[in-house]
């Protein structure tokens, strides 16, 4: 009954509404309306009889990644500088501070140590507005690199040339392969890069070579020493000299006691200079 007696009062409340505009439209003769009093009123639909529960909150889908990223900006200076780092020479591009924050979310901007710890570190080209990865050796290509090598007559360590551009260690090999370099191991095991100078290619006679291979080598240092003074060279090194101060300091040393031969493994009698012919290409 009473949404009944609610629906007859808006109803009537329209057809008052509907009168007042026609007079209104009639007073300034712009507007003709036409009402029918007979028409059927608004339809409406029933209350609800209670509220539908309102939509769950939903948070954001980021939020490991939101986390990631903070921890990233409050981690140590040094790790933040690494990634920067590790970005520049992968992709070898000058970058922006906003391509920075963007590709390793490192804030270079918002952070003055890790802005000046970029501007002067070694690794790192700062023009003013982009940062790119500045190696030792400025050369970009296969050819660069050998004319750069031919310039260090007495080598150079090729942990400065790892970094130069992305395919240097296969270029060195195809250098080595081509024999116009030379690759070799110090006493440190570091491997150096040497010119192979074409002028200083000889050719050796096979009797030469076979002389060569028949010297031998004792196995004291100190004698290999003593021949060599015979032959009216200076050795580099000085074994009796270097044993008498070892005596005086109280070191003691031991000559080296010759391995005993193994049944199963087959020893070269004599030591020569067999164990050169992979370094000296001309010997073969």
């Amino acid at each position: 009954m009473e949404l009944q007696e609610k629906l007859d009062r808006f109803r009537k409340q329209q057809e008052k509404c509907q009168s007042t505009l026609t007079s209104i439209a009639a007073k300034s003769g712009s507007l003709r309306v036409t009402v029918n009093p007979k028409s059927e009123p608004m339809t409406t639909s029933p209350l609800p009889s209670a509220r539908s529960p309102a939509p769950a909150v939903k948070f954001s889908n980021d939020t490991d990644r939101f986390q990631h990223i903070n921890t990233i900006r409050k981690g140590p200076v040094g790790r933040q500088m690494k990634r920067v780092l590790d970005l520049l020479l992968q992709t070898r591009q000058a970058l922006t501070a906003e391509q920075i924050n963007e590709a390793c979310f490192v804030d270079v901007n918002g952070n003055k140590d890790v802005f000046q710890s970029l501007r002067n570190n070694p690794k790192v080209h700062y023009d003013g507005k982009c940062f790119s990865y500045k190696a030792m050796y400025d050369v970009k290509s296969k050819s660069e690199l050998l004319a750069l090598i031919r310039k260090f007559t007495e080598g150079i360590d090729v942990s400065d040339l790892k970094d130069s551009y992305p395919n240097v260690m296969e270029n060195l090999q195809a250098l080595k392969a081509g024999g116009q370099i030379w690759l070799l191991s110090n006493l440190d095991s570091q491997d150096i890069a040497y010119p192979n100078d074409p002028k200083f290619s000889i050719k050796v006679e096979n009797d030469i070579k076979e002389l060569f291979f028949k010297v031998h080598l004792p196995q004291d240092m100190h004698e290999i020493e003593k021949d060599l003074q015979k032959n009216g060279i200076n050795p580099a090194t000085n074994t009796a000299q270097r044993r008498a101060a070892a005596v005086v300091q109280g070191i003691a040393i031991t000559k080296t006691k010759p391995k005993k031969k193994s049944k199963d493994l087959r020893y070269i009698k004599n030591l020569t200079n067999k164990h050169l012919v992979n370094e000296l290409g001309f010997l073969k």
